[in-house]
């Protein structure tokens, strides 16, 4: 089994930044990817950024050139940093790991309000 723990959520204003970050634990035999997904109240849980085991990322257009992913692959851990936030930012982030199954985190919320 797979834990995922999501840490670095919070209030900010817009124009603002976070740091999210997301360890992974447990019966980790392999990671293809990892991601950092986000879901508003009644809407479809969106990607928000990927990034595979060789370092290749792939971004949601309205957050290029403001997020960036990273990974750590010795230490089983996925960073998203967050700049230039906006309020359409706020929403649950989630951590996804795909790797012998797909886990997830259990989300943590970021708001976005002056």
């Amino acid at each position: 089994q797979v834990q995922l723990v999501e840490s670095g959520g919070g209030l900010v204003q817009p124009g603002g930044s976070l740091r999210l970050s997301c360890a992974a634990s447990g019966r980790i035999f392999s990671i293809n990817t990892m991601a950092w997904y986000r879901q508003v109240p009644g809407n479809q849980r969106e990607r928000v950024a990927i990034i595979t085991n060789g370092g290749r990322t792939n971004y949601l257009d309205s957050v290029k050139g403001r997020f960036t992913i990273s990974r750590d692959n010795a230490k089983n851990t996925v960073d998203l940093q967050m700049n230039s936030l906006k309020p359409e930012d706020t929403a649950v982030y989630y951590c996804n790991l795909n790797g012998g199954g797909s886990y997830w985190g259990q989300g943590t919320q970021v708001t976005v309000s002056s």
